[in-house]
């Protein structure tokens, strides 16, 4: 075919191949939507998560802010547990001196003391009662020889007695420096033992004498011992005067 229309289909078979790989080129499916047109495929799963970063260095600080508002004051809170005691502080300096506390016994013990017993079956009237049986006399305040106690410590004492009665009545005194301080009357039965005692708490002074003395006649006179029946006479410091020593 030459001539015009040899030309013209010839052009045309040229132009197809282009405008079909255009076309073509065209109606390529989008991969992101669901269906690529009527050739779009299932989508796929998501990938697995990538690995973090790393920490990024650490900033400058910043600038000091400004001092806030003072809050409120909360409640008390619970009281806490003591703690371990603390090291000892320095010595404090030396106080001022107090005043003179009053007087307080002194570390000496005093003592006077003697108990004794009667050996004569019927002492004489209106003198003092030798006891000549020594029990406890270790101070040796009291004198067998006269019968008497001799205060060498003033103070409290303590005095008792204790006599047997028999074959009369008795009638016996305490003495302090000559005078009588207590009296003990017993009247016998006949055909029996009796008892006749007395006791008494006297301040002495250094050189006070204590002794005992049937007063009266002789019918009076029934104080008694032997070998079964004892009287007995004692006394004892209570507390000595601590202004005198």
């Amino acid at each position: 075919m030459r001539g015009p229309t040899g030309f013209l289909l010839c052009s045309l078979l040229l132009v197809a191949p282009h405008c079909t790989e255009v076309a073509a080129q065209d109606l390529q499916p989008d991969p992101k939507t669901p269906c690529a047109n009527w050739m779009g495929g299932a989508p796929g799963y998501p990938g697995h998560n990538g690995l973090p970063g790393r920490d990024g260095k650490d900033g400058k600080d910043g600038l000091k802010g400004e001092k806030g508002e003072e809050g409120m004051q909360g409640p008390k809170g619970d009281r806490g547990e003591i703690g371990v005691p603390g090291q000892e502080g320095p010595r404090g300096f030396p106080g001022y001196l107090g005043q003179k506390g009053e007087k307080g016994e002194g570390a000496f013990v005093y003592r006077s003391a003697f108990s004794v017993g009667l050996t004569e079956r019927a002492p004489h009237p209106n003198v003092p009662i030798r006891f000549s049986k020594i029990f406890y006399n270790e101070q040796r305040h009291y004198d067998a020889s006269t019968g008497k106690f001799l205060c060498s410590i003033p103070g409290m004492y303590y005095f008792a007695y204790h006599l047997t009665v028999y074959l009369t009545d008795v009638k016996v005194s305490l003495y302090k420096k000559d005078k009588a301080v207590i009296f003990t009357y017993d009247q016998f039965q006949k055909n029996n033992v009796d008892q006749a005692s007395g006791s008494v708490l006297l301040h002495l002074s250094t050189g006070d004498e204590v002794w005992l003395q049937v007063y009266g006649e002789g019918d009076n006179n029934g104080v008694y011992a032997d070998n079964i029946n004892d009287s007995t006479f004692m006394g004892f410091l209570l507390y000595p005067d601590l202004d005198v020593h």
